[in-house]
């Protein structure tokens, strides 16, 4: 696995937003979808506020891969579930993007249930 460089975990970790996009099984992207993403650590993290039958999420699944753009990056990554966190995650969000109703969407049992960490190519 190849890790982040400080400079594009920096940029991204401070952007409002990230546009991410799954890849088909024959390596064709699908469309890019704005969402929102934290850094935990030296990691990112996205959760579908929709749940798993979101789109977006659906389209990580099929191969686990995809590419991002967020902060100036444009990376090919790794979608790789992850529950280690979920609580560190949850923080990242609410200092991030406050405490209205969105981020209760985002930290809620059903979003959890679709925490990705997002892994480098």
């Amino acid at each position: 696995m190849t890790e982040w460089k400080s400079a594009e975990l920096d940029a991204v970790g401070r952007a409002g937003e990230l546009r991410i996009a799954g890849r088909r099984k024959d390596g064709t992207l699908r469309k890019l979808i704005i969402i929102w993403a934290v850094r935990v650590n030296d990691s990112l993290y996205v959760r579908s506020v929709n749940g798993p039958d979101a789109a977006w999420f659906r389209g990580t699944q099929s191969a686990g891969e995809g590419r991002i753009e967020s902060g100036g990056v444009t990376k090919d990554v790794m979608f790789v579930r992850d529950d280690s966190v979920d609580e560190e995650i949850d923080a990242a969000y609410r200092r991030k993007y406050g405490s209205g109703s969105a981020v209760r969407a985002i930290t809620s049992d059903l979003a959890i249930s679709t925490t990705l960490r997002v892994d480098p190519k």
